[in-house]
């Protein structure tokens, strides 16, 4: 059940030469970009106003814990019931996945702000909206692109569940039928596609976090 490198390989040029694979490609890649987006949108809103008000903090953030610990796939059949076995439940599956990361991250980072830096602003007569956008903002903003990397791999672990909820393309569904038609060289060769596909997606975040981040004085800078 071991497939041989040559025979990976061969399924790979197989793919690609027939032009299979760039359908299901791009069929996956919009489901994890849609709710990647949609799961970091409402992770930002949220991860802010529970960050800086500890009234909605002390409202909001135990259920979002509760939440978080529920298994992914206990997700699918309300998904299912709720939204049908089309796109929409797949989209949402994946943004619930991503939002947790982004959400946790910020808000950490914002109640990890250097209370120093904040009297300063007071000092200086910095006012709420001023003092949010001069020290809060930047302060947390490490720690939003880091719930960023990690909520863009999520979407990516959490697409094989989200294409068992009726899917007839993507990768997932791909992989899956590899595995039911017992061909493991194709279900090899998807994990080859989900490892590149992942390792991109971060070098992006990463290097977009370098280059806004660019002012911090790290070790990594060294």
């Amino acid at each position: 059940l071991m497939p041989t490198p040559s025979q990976v390989l061969a399924e790979l040029a197989s793919l690609f030469s027939t032009g299979e694979i760039y359908t299901h490609f791009q069929i996956s890649l919009f489901r994890v970009l849609s709710g990647f987006a949609i799961g970091v949108s409402v992770a930002i809103l949220l991860g802010a106003l529970t960050g800086f008000s500890a009234f909605w903090r002390a409202i909001i953030d135990p259920t979002m814990h509760a939440l978080r610990t529920i298994p992914g796939l206990a997700w699918i059949p309300m998904f299912i019931l709720w939204l049908g076995i089309d796109e929409s439940s797949k989209v949402i599956l994946i943004a619930k996945a991503a939002f947790f990361p982004t959400y946790l991250n910020f808000m950490s980072g914002i109640l990890r702000a250097d209370k120093k830096l904040i009297e300063v602003g007071q000092v200086y007569r910095l006012q709420n909206t001023m003092l949010i956008r001069k020290i809060l903002f930047p302060c947390s903003l490490p720690y939003l692109f880091v719930g960023l990397r990690q909520s863009m791999g999520v979407a990516w672990l959490v697409l094989v569940a989200a294409e068992m909820m009726g899917a007839s393309s993507g990768l997932g569904y791909l992989l899956l039928n590899g595995e039911m038609i017992g061909r493991p060289q194709i279900v090899m060769a998807c994990m080859i596609i989900f490892a590149v596909s992942g390792k991109t997606t971060d070098f992006l975040i990463n290097t977009l976090s370098n280059r806004i981040l660019r002012w911090q004085d790290t070790i990594s800078k060294d």
